[in-house]
C-alpha cells in the first residue's frame, strides 16, 4: 500500500465500517481522485456473452448498492462494475451493527439484508448515465416481505434490461430468510424459467447471471448446474459469502452471524468454482470472487475455470489503488509469460481445484 492509502485507511478504520462506507461512495460521487489509473491492455481483453471487457476485474455487488458511482469505479481501473443488490421496494435492511471487521483476518462478516433504496433510485440514476461507455451489470434480488418473491426478480429484470450491461439473480446472500432455499432445484427451476421469459419480454436482451452461495454440497451443485444449460442462463457467479467459519483469529467478532467475505474465502469459493466449471463445460461464462486481493489470486482464478473475476472486501483493506495494482501485475505476467491472451491461462489448474473436497 502507498503512503496515501495507509492513511486513509487508517482514517476510514476511525469511524464504524458503515461509516467508513458511506464516506467512501461520498469521495468517489465528488469525483476524489483516490486510485491511478491503469493503462489498457490488449493481452486483458475479454470477449464474454457479446460484451468486451477491457480487462476481467470488475467490482463486486455490495459496494455501489445504489447504482450511485459505477463510472468512478470504472476510473479506479475496473474493467466493469456490478451495482446492486436492488429489490423493488426501498428497505432499510437488517438493524444495526450489521457489518464487522476481522482485520487480523483480512476478513468482513455482514448481515445488511438487501438495504437498498429500490428500483426507482436505482433506474433514474442508470438512466442518466445512458450515454457513457463501460460496462454496469445490475445485481437484482427480493424484497424481505415479499409475497412473490420470483415476482421480485421479473420486475428486476423488466426494470433494468434496458439499463443494464448484464443482470445478476442474487439468490445466494444469507441474510435475508429463505432466501438461499431458492438455490433448490425445483424452486431454481421456476424462478430461472420466469427470468429469462422476462428477458425475452424485455425491449432488450442483456446476458443474465445466477449468483450462488459457496456452501453447497455436490449434489446440489450438479442440480443448479443442470438448471443453468436447460433454462439457458448465460453464466454463473461463484460465490456469495460464506456462512461457514474457517479458523479464524480475530477474536470474539467471528461469532457474529452473516455473511463472511475476504482471503478467509478464497479456497472454498474457488473450489467450487472450480467444480461448477467442470459441470458446466468450457461455453458458459463464470466470474470468480471470494478473496481475490492481487494479480497472483485473481490469475488462480481464472486458472481455476474462471472467464472473470470480481473483488470487494479486500479493497477494505489495500486501498482505493489495489484495482489499478492487480491490473498492472496481470500485465506484467502477460508480459513475463509471454502471453497473447490473459484467456490462455483459463482452466489450466481446472483438474488441481476440482479434485478437492467440499469439507
Amino acid at each position: 500500500m502507498s503512503l496515501f492509502d495507509r492513511l486513509g485507511q487508517k482514517l476510514l478504520f476511525t469511524f464504524d465500517p458503515e461509516t467508513a462506507h458511506g464516506l467512501s461512495i461520498a469521495a468517489l460521487r465528488c469525483g476524489l481522485r483516490v486510485g491511478a489509473r491503469t493503462v489498457r491492455d490488449t493481452r486483458l481483453k475479454v470477449s464474454l456473452c457479446g460484451l468486451d471487457f477491457p480487462n476481467p476485474l470488475g467490482m463486486a455487488a455490495g459496494y455501489d448498492k445504489n447504482a450511485e458511482v459505477p463510472d468512478a469505479l470504472l476510473g479506479l481501473g475496473f474493467g466493469f462494475a456490478e451495482v446492486g443488490t436492488v429489490t423493488p421496494l426501498p428497505q432499510a435492511g437488517n438493524p444495526k451493527p450489521r457489518i464487522f471487521r476481522l482485520t487480523a483476518d483480512d476478513a468482513v462478516i455482514n448481515r445488511l439484508g438487501f438495504n437498498n433504496e429500490g428500483h426507482a433510485a436505482a433506474e433514474e440514476r442508470l438512466a442518466a448515465r445512458k450515454e457513457r461507455s463501460g460496462i454496469v451489470g445490475v445485481n437484482v434480488g427480493a424484497n424481505k416481505d415479499s409475497t412473490d418473491r420470483v415476482n421480485d426478480y421479473e420486475r428486476g429484470v423488466a426494470r433494468f434490461a434496458s439499463h443494464a450491461s448484464y443482470l445478476t439473480i442474487n439468490i445466494s446472500s444469507p441474510n435475508t430468510p429463505g432466501l438461499r432455499n431458492m438455490q433448490a432445484r425445483e424452486q431454481l427451476g421456476e424462478l430461472l424459467s420466469r427470468v429469462m421469459a422476462a428477458r425475452a419480454s424485455a425491449a432488450a436482451q442483456p446476458p443474465v447471471f445466477l449468483k450462488i452461495a459457496p456452501d453447497l454440497v455436490e449434489a446440489e451443485l450438479e442440480d443448479i448446474a443442470a438448471e443453468v444449460v436447460e433454462k439457458r442462463i448465460d453464466g454463473v457467479i461463484v460465490s456469495n459469502t460464506t456462512i461457514s467459519r474457517p479458523p479464524l483469529r480475530s477474536g470474539d467478532v467471528v461469532r457474529e452471524t452473516g455473511g463472511l467475505s475476504g482471503k478467509p474465502l478464497f479456497e472454498r469459493s474457488t473450489i467450487v468454482l472450480a467444480k461448477m466449471r467442470k459441470l458446466l463445460g468450457p461455453d458458459i461464462a463464470i466470474i470468480g470472487v471470494g478473496g481475490v486481493d492481487s494479480a497472483e489470486t485473481a490469475l488462480e482464478k481464472i486458472r481455476a475455470g474462471a472467464d472473470l473475476v470480481q473483488l470487494y472486501t479486500s479493497m477494505i483493506y489495500a486501498g482505493p489503488a489495489l484495482p489499478g495494482r492487480i491490473v498492472a501485475g496481470m500485465i506484467r505476467f502477460a508480459e513475463r509469460e509471454r502471453l497473447k491472451s490473459i484467456r490462455e491461462l483459463r482452466d489450466s489448474r481446472l483438474d488441481r481445484w476440482a479434485s478437492k473436497p467440499l469439507s
